[in-house]
């Protein structure tokens, strides 16, 4: 038996992938009602023993010798209707015994250090076979919430005994206080108008007790068991059954309501390298240099070897298994730059050939947090290589973000909105979603605005509303509402919903959101990450803002438009003087002239389809702190979105010639027939 410490350069021989690189996609426990297969691949292992137990948390035993088959596979195959059983495994190498749960299971014990045997028929919420996800729609507005942050506070109206839970998202006709009148979770979700929910970590993470209180708090940023839900989010973590029923119900509910689900995913690394993979593989699964030592790009001590043969495989097979048993709608990938092109474009060539093209959305952060030395041959999925990527693979884009609000890593740092200088031409870039733009950096090819995730806040740094207050109210209070801070936020969100690209947003982003300037809030608690039902009303001229945003931008097939045509939309670009832009949005809804067009900045070239919105959309950011007039070109024209309202064109008023524009505000027109 070869040394295990450093088996590198032999897991990478042809005499490895010869012998030990497996075709099957039955590892794991395979459970049929008159008997259960349990295969588990561990190559280098000289013997494992299987260990099965009544109970999660049982320190009573049956064990059985597994037998080697092909490809490195160990195999036992026990007799009965095995569901709900749990298991584990010793397992020998170099005289080392390993005990560890699978990292194939579908199902654990509480806090999941031991795996469990589940018939997944039984887990079905009523209903379940027939749920179909909403109509695929162009446009996409993602909406960031962590399951424990939506339903916490009291003010929720969520029942004490779901609160933090899967369950609250079953919960109907939820109102502010219990009150009847102003809508919270899934019905305010819904009135917002948002198309996708991307739940933050719900796969089974390390570090919350999963029988503790509710007050245990992570983002759940370390993975445990990847194939299996988060313990702490079901009423009762102790049977594994109840976990995948309770997330199954979830989803089911958020598709009747009219929203996709996004599941937010973490295959760059474990929570430890102490992992079942090292118990079943040692080394294997890891990235490591040349002297034997882990790389540590992912700053969480290890990082996934992505470009592995079974690495990739366990990635492909998981990211499936969740979207045929539990109908996810798409993946936000955790610093995708750690994973390789290949493996994503295959998920993407994947999921488009079982569930229809565009069906299933992809999209990552195009970056690490340090060196991972991939294998010769692999590119990561950086920003710099999105050029290689399928073009409906998105990335976060944060030189959107930053130009719009600021860096995220210097929180004094302002942006084109609250202050800072010299954003004009990065912000026309942002417009363009990056793609096809005059001297258009080298290392940053977009090939279509479906590449680009437009967005100014996430889970990370600090909050919309805190950069703000750090930027244009130093050593404020961050509960306080200054109107001026209310101004910027709302012309920050204007400003990117009119960016192409695909629109994301922090959950209560929208309600001036808070988290008192922590900028890393993992594992601060669920009273400071909650959503504060209250304060989102207190702050409901921001939130009707939005709202008429997101209805705005559905209407506008020059915004949302995510081919890669869409940029030749945008004309007639101008940094009139510092702080203050303009531009022109061809809005038609038939692309084939588009597509065709060479760019003019001549409206009168474009021409005016009878059948259609707004054909010709002007708009202007003003961020500077006095009131600017500029000139509309030929024509009447109606005024749609101001600095006050969203919804103005529900009921537009009809103008020509010289406008004012309001400082720190975005003011939008439209011309052409309009439908009723």
């Amino acid at each position: 038996m070869r040394e295990v410490k450093n088996n590198q350069k032999y897991y990478e021989s042809k005499e490895f992938k010869e012998l030990y690189l497996y075709d099957g996609n039955d590892l794991g426990a395979v459970y049929d009602k008159k008997k259960t297969w349990f295969k588990l691949w561990s190559p280098l292992a000289e013997n494992i023993i299987l260990h099965l137990y009544k109970e999660g948390d049982s320190c009573k035993s049956e064990s059985f010798p597994m037998k080697k088959g092909k490809q490195g596979v160990w195999e036992y195959q026990m007799l009965g209707n095995c569901h709900g059983i749990y298991y584990d495994f010793t397992v020998i190498i170099d005289g080392i015994f390993y005990q560890t749960a699978d990292p194939y299971a579908k199902a654990c014990n509480c806090n999941g250090f031991r795996s469990m045997v589940v018939d997944l028929e039984r887990t079905n919420p009523q209903g379940w076979k027939e749920d179909k996800a909403p109509k695929k729609t162009e446009e996409q507005i993602i909406y960031e919430i962590h399951i424990k942050d939506f339903s916490y506070d009291l003010a929720s109206d969520v029942p004490e005994k779901y609160r933090g839970k899967y369950k609250a998202f079953t919960i109907g006709n939820t109102t502010l206080l219990g009150q009847g009148k102003k809508p919270t979770c899934l019905s305010y979700l819904k009135n917002l108008g948002v198309t996708h929910i991307q739940l933050m970590p719900v796969f089974d993470f390390n570090t919350v007790n999963e029988a503790g209180s509710i007050e245990e708090y992570n983002w759940g940023y370390d993975p445990l068991n990847y194939n299996v839900p988060e313990g702490s989010y079901a009423t009762d973590p102790f049977h594994g059954e109840v976990r995948i029923r309770e997330l199954k119900e979830l989803i089911m509910t958020v598709h009747n309501y009219g929203m996709r689900v996004i599941m937010d995913v973490v295959y760059n690394h474990t929570h430890s390298i102490d992992s079942w993979f090292s118990k079943t593989v040692p080394g294997y699964f890891y990235r490591q240099f040349p002297d034997g030592t882990y790389s540590n790009g992912s700053a969480c001590g290890n990082d996934f070897a992505s470009e592995r043969e079974m690495c990739r495989k366990y990635i492909l097979e998981s990211v499936l298994y969740w979207v045929s048993e539990y109908h996810i709608d798409g993946f936000r990938f955790d610093l995708m730059g750690l994973l390789d092109v290949e493996l994503l474009n295959t998920i993407q060539q994947e999921m488009d050939k079982r569930f229809g093209k565009g069906e299933i959305l992809l999209y990552g952060e195009p970056w690490n947090a340090g060196i991972s030395p991939m294998a010769e041959g692999y590119q990561p999925c950086l920003k710099e290589n999105v050029h290689l990527l399928d073009k409906q693979i998105g990335i976060f884009c944060d030189k959107t973000r930053d130009a719009i609000k600021g860096n995220v890593f210097k929180d004094e740092k302002p942006g084109f909105v609250n202050g800072g200088e010299n954003y004009g031409k990065d912000i026309l870039k942002a417009v363009h979603a990056w793609s096809e733009i005059e001297g258009k950096e080298k290392d940053f090819r977009v090939k279509a605005p479906s590449q680009i995730i437009s967005y100014i806040s996430a889970h990370d740094n600090l909050t919309l509303w805190d950069k703000l207050i750090a930027t244009l109210k130093p050593n404020a209070d961050f509960e306080r509402r200054y109107e001026e801070v209310v101004r910027a936020n709302k012309m920050a969100a204007a400003v990117y919903f009119t960016c192409q690209g695909r629109i994301f947003f922090l959950a209560g982003e929208e309600g001036a959101r808070t988290k008192l300037g922590d900028g890393n809030s993992y594992a601060s608690g669920a009273k400071l990450n909650r959503i504060d039902w209250e304060r989102i009303y207190e702050y409901e001229d921001i939130l009707s803002y939005y709202q008429g945003l997101i209805a705005f931008r559905k209407r506008m097939p020059g915004l949302f438009d995510k081919s890669e045509y869409a940029s030749k939309r945008i004309f007639g670009e101008k940094v009139i003087m510092e702080n203050l832009v303009q531009f022109y949005v061809d809005n038609r809804e038939d692309k084939k002239e588009i597509e065709d067009k060479k760019e003019t900045e001549s409206i009168k070239n474009r021409e005016i389809e009878e059948n259609n919105l707004w054909d010709i959309l002007a708009i202007w950011y003003n961020s500077t702190r006095k009131e600017q007039k500029l000139e509309l070109p030929e024509g009447i024209w109606e005024i749609l979105v101001d600095g006050d309202s969203s919804f103005l064109w529900k009921n537009p008023q009809s103008v020509q010639g010289i406008q004012k524009i309001s400082p720190v505000s975005v003011k939008i027109f439209g011309k052409g027939k309009r439908k009723e």
